[in-house]
Protein backbone atom coordinates (compact mmCIF):
# COMPACT_ATOMS: atom_id res chain seq x y z
CA UNK A 1 0.00 0.00 0.00
CA UNK A 2 1.10 3.67 -1.00
CA UNK A 3 2.56 5.50 1.62
CA UNK A 4 0.21 8.57 2.76
CA UNK A 5 2.81 10.95 1.14
CA UNK A 6 1.90 9.50 -2.35
CA UNK A 7 -2.17 10.22 -1.78
CA UNK A 8 -1.28 13.67 -0.28
CA UNK A 9 0.94 14.33 -4.26
CA UNK A 10 -0.98 16.86 -6.27
CA UNK A 11 -3.05 15.03 -8.62
CA UNK A 12 -0.92 16.20 -12.00
CA UNK A 13 2.10 14.81 -10.23
CA UNK A 14 0.67 11.80 -8.54
CA UNK A 15 -1.16 10.39 -12.16
CA UNK A 16 2.64 11.60 -14.12
CA UNK A 17 4.19 8.94 -11.44
CA UNK A 18 1.26 6.33 -12.18
CA UNK A 19 1.78 6.38 -16.18
CA UNK A 20 5.91 6.09 -15.58
CA UNK A 21 5.42 3.32 -13.00
CA UNK A 22 2.29 1.49 -15.52
CA UNK A 23 4.51 2.01 -18.61
CA UNK A 24 7.56 0.13 -17.03
CA UNK A 25 5.48 -2.57 -15.48
CA UNK A 26 4.22 -2.66 -19.17
CA UNK A 27 7.34 -3.19 -20.57
CA UNK A 28 8.71 -6.03 -18.30
CA UNK A 29 7.45 -8.38 -15.74
CA UNK A 30 8.05 -6.95 -12.34
CA UNK A 31 11.21 -8.76 -11.44
CA UNK A 32 12.90 -7.13 -14.66
CA UNK A 33 11.38 -3.51 -13.69
CA UNK A 34 13.42 -0.90 -13.21
CA UNK A 35 13.16 2.07 -10.61
CA UNK A 36 15.51 4.35 -12.35
CA UNK A 37 13.28 4.05 -15.32
CA UNK A 38 10.07 5.22 -13.56
CA UNK A 39 12.04 8.17 -11.57
CA UNK A 40 13.15 9.33 -14.87
CA UNK A 41 9.88 9.18 -16.79
CA UNK A 42 8.39 10.42 -13.98
CA UNK A 43 10.70 13.32 -13.54
CA UNK A 44 11.65 12.99 -9.42
CA UNK A 45 14.53 11.97 -7.63
CA UNK A 46 14.94 8.49 -6.97
CA UNK A 47 14.50 9.20 -3.30
CA UNK A 48 11.32 10.68 -3.72
CA UNK A 49 9.83 7.28 -5.30
CA UNK A 50 10.81 5.74 -1.58
CA UNK A 51 8.97 8.19 0.09
CA UNK A 52 5.51 6.97 -2.11
CA UNK A 53 5.95 3.29 -1.89
CA UNK A 54 7.96 0.84 0.17
CA UNK A 55 9.75 -0.77 -3.17
CA UNK A 56 8.59 -1.64 -6.48
CA UNK A 57 6.71 -4.40 -5.41
CA UNK A 58 4.49 -1.86 -3.21
CA UNK A 59 3.65 0.63 -6.57
CA UNK A 60 3.08 -2.75 -8.59
CA UNK A 61 0.27 -4.07 -6.68
CA UNK A 62 -0.88 -0.99 -5.63
CA UNK A 63 -1.55 0.07 -9.15
CA UNK A 64 -2.56 -3.58 -10.26
CA UNK A 65 -5.44 -3.41 -7.97
CA UNK A 66 -6.92 0.30 -9.16
CA UNK A 67 -7.16 -1.14 -12.14
CA UNK A 68 -8.67 -4.40 -11.56
CA UNK A 69 -11.12 -2.31 -9.35
CA UNK A 70 -12.18 -0.41 -12.48
CA UNK A 71 -13.18 -3.69 -14.30
CA UNK A 72 -15.12 -4.76 -10.89
CA UNK A 73 -17.36 -1.76 -11.48
CA UNK A 74 -17.77 -2.95 -14.70
CA UNK A 75 -18.67 -6.30 -13.05
CA UNK A 76 -21.31 -4.43 -10.84
CA UNK A 77 -23.02 -2.59 -14.13
CA UNK A 78 -23.29 -6.17 -15.74
CA UNK A 79 -24.69 -8.22 -12.29
CA UNK A 80 -27.18 -5.30 -12.57
CA UNK A 81 -28.43 -5.70 -16.21
CA UNK A 82 -28.61 -9.29 -16.17
CA UNK A 83 -30.80 -9.51 -12.73
CA UNK A 84 -28.40 -10.81 -10.58
CA UNK A 85 -27.28 -13.82 -12.89
CA UNK A 86 -23.64 -14.15 -12.08
CA UNK A 87 -22.86 -16.65 -15.78
CA UNK A 88 -24.18 -13.44 -17.56
CA UNK A 89 -22.34 -10.92 -15.50
CA UNK A 90 -19.11 -12.83 -15.77
CA UNK A 91 -19.51 -13.70 -19.62
CA UNK A 92 -20.12 -9.94 -20.06
CA UNK A 93 -17.03 -8.82 -18.10
CA UNK A 94 -14.81 -11.33 -20.23
CA UNK A 95 -16.05 -10.13 -23.34
CA UNK A 96 -15.77 -6.33 -22.32
CA UNK A 97 -12.03 -7.06 -21.16
CA UNK A 98 -11.31 -8.85 -24.82
CA UNK A 99 -12.43 -5.76 -26.39
CA UNK A 100 -10.40 -2.86 -24.40
CA UNK A 101 -8.44 -1.07 -26.84
CA UNK A 102 -4.76 -1.50 -26.58
CA UNK A 103 -4.76 2.66 -26.34
CA UNK A 104 -6.72 2.30 -23.21
CA UNK A 105 -5.81 3.03 -19.33
CA UNK A 106 -3.92 -0.08 -18.04
CA UNK A 107 -4.89 -2.38 -21.00
CA UNK A 108 -0.83 -2.87 -21.17
CA UNK A 109 -0.48 -3.75 -17.82
CA UNK A 110 -2.77 -5.79 -17.50
CA UNK A 111 -1.86 -7.57 -20.58
CA UNK A 112 1.37 -8.02 -19.27
CA UNK A 113 0.74 -9.11 -16.03
CA UNK A 114 -1.41 -11.80 -17.11
CA UNK A 115 2.06 -13.08 -19.44
CA UNK A 116 3.71 -12.89 -16.69
CA UNK A 117 1.35 -14.49 -14.04
CA UNK A 118 2.16 -15.55 -10.60
CA UNK A 119 0.48 -16.50 -7.47
CA UNK A 120 0.40 -13.12 -6.09
CA UNK A 121 -0.86 -11.95 -9.56
CA UNK A 122 -3.96 -14.02 -9.62
CA UNK A 123 -4.17 -13.01 -5.64
CA UNK A 124 -5.34 -9.95 -6.78
CA UNK A 125 -7.87 -10.64 -9.58
CA UNK A 126 -9.17 -13.50 -7.09
CA UNK A 127 -9.47 -11.99 -3.57
CA UNK A 128 -12.72 -10.08 -4.14
CA UNK A 129 -14.93 -13.01 -3.69
CA UNK A 130 -12.42 -14.37 -0.69
CA UNK A 131 -14.57 -15.41 1.90
CA UNK A 132 -11.39 -14.38 4.04
CA UNK A 133 -11.94 -10.39 2.76
CA UNK A 134 -15.89 -10.55 4.01
CA UNK A 135 -15.06 -6.87 4.90
CA UNK A 136 -14.04 -5.33 1.86
CA UNK A 137 -16.43 -2.19 0.26
CA UNK A 138 -16.38 -4.50 -3.00
CA UNK A 139 -17.69 -7.53 -2.16
CA UNK A 140 -20.28 -6.03 0.06
CA UNK A 141 -21.59 -4.19 -2.90
CA UNK A 142 -21.21 -6.99 -5.16
CA UNK A 143 -22.53 -10.07 -2.90
CA UNK A 144 -26.15 -8.35 -2.73
CA UNK A 145 -26.57 -7.95 -5.80
CA UNK A 146 -25.98 -11.89 -7.54
CA UNK A 147 -29.46 -13.82 -7.58
CA UNK A 148 -28.42 -16.84 -5.06
CA UNK A 149 -31.90 -17.92 -5.77
CA UNK A 150 -30.76 -19.68 -9.45
CA UNK A 151 -27.67 -20.94 -7.71
CA UNK A 152 -27.86 -24.78 -6.49
CA UNK A 153 -26.65 -24.39 -3.22
CA UNK A 154 -27.51 -24.99 0.29
CA UNK A 155 -25.22 -21.79 2.78
CA UNK A 156 -22.75 -19.19 2.69
CA UNK A 157 -20.28 -21.36 2.52
CA UNK A 158 -21.33 -23.42 -0.66
CA UNK A 159 -21.95 -19.78 -2.18
CA UNK A 160 -18.72 -18.52 -1.86
CA UNK A 161 -16.96 -21.66 -2.92
CA UNK A 162 -18.92 -21.19 -6.20
CA UNK A 163 -17.93 -17.58 -6.67
CA UNK A 164 -14.27 -19.16 -6.50
CA UNK A 165 -14.46 -21.66 -8.88
CA UNK A 166 -16.14 -19.41 -11.55
CA UNK A 167 -13.32 -16.30 -10.84
CA UNK A 168 -10.65 -18.91 -10.75
CA UNK A 169 -11.98 -19.89 -14.51
CA UNK A 170 -12.46 -16.17 -15.60
CA UNK A 171 -8.97 -15.67 -14.77
CA UNK A 172 -7.61 -18.59 -15.91
CA UNK A 173 -9.67 -18.16 -19.50
CA UNK A 174 -8.34 -14.31 -19.56
CA UNK A 175 -4.50 -15.79 -18.91
CA UNK A 176 -4.91 -18.35 -22.02
CA UNK A 177 -5.91 -15.64 -24.10
CA UNK A 178 -2.61 -13.96 -24.08
CA UNK A 179 -0.16 -16.81 -23.46
CA UNK A 180 -1.56 -18.77 -26.27
CA UNK A 181 -2.23 -15.41 -28.25
CA UNK A 182 -5.66 -16.77 -29.12
CA UNK A 183 -7.89 -14.66 -31.29
CA UNK A 184 -10.94 -12.70 -29.04
CA UNK A 185 -13.58 -14.55 -30.85
CA UNK A 186 -11.62 -18.09 -30.00
CA UNK A 187 -11.10 -17.35 -26.40
CA UNK A 188 -14.87 -15.92 -25.95
CA UNK A 189 -15.93 -19.36 -27.34
CA UNK A 190 -14.40 -21.20 -24.92
CA UNK A 191 -14.96 -19.02 -22.11
CA UNK A 192 -18.78 -19.47 -22.97
CA UNK A 193 -18.72 -23.27 -23.55
CA UNK A 194 -17.34 -23.38 -19.56
CA UNK A 195 -19.36 -20.86 -18.10
CA UNK A 196 -22.28 -23.14 -19.38
CA UNK A 197 -20.77 -26.57 -18.54
CA UNK A 198 -20.60 -24.63 -14.98
CA UNK A 199 -23.99 -23.43 -15.18
CA UNK A 200 -25.49 -26.68 -16.17
CA UNK A 201 -23.70 -28.65 -14.18
CA UNK A 202 -20.89 -31.78 -14.70
CA UNK A 203 -22.90 -34.70 -13.39
CA UNK A 204 -26.02 -36.28 -15.26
Amino acid sequence: MPKLTFFNLPEIKRNKLIKAAEAEFSRVPLSQASISNIVKAAEIPRGSFYQYFENKEDAYYFLLEEQWNKRQDKFIASLNKYNGDIFEAFKELFQLMLEEKKTEDGYNFLKNALLNVTHEIEDVFTRIFDEKQIDSNKLKEITPLINKDCLNISGEEEFYHIIQIITSVTFRNLVEKYTRNMSKEEALENFVIEMNLLKKGLYK
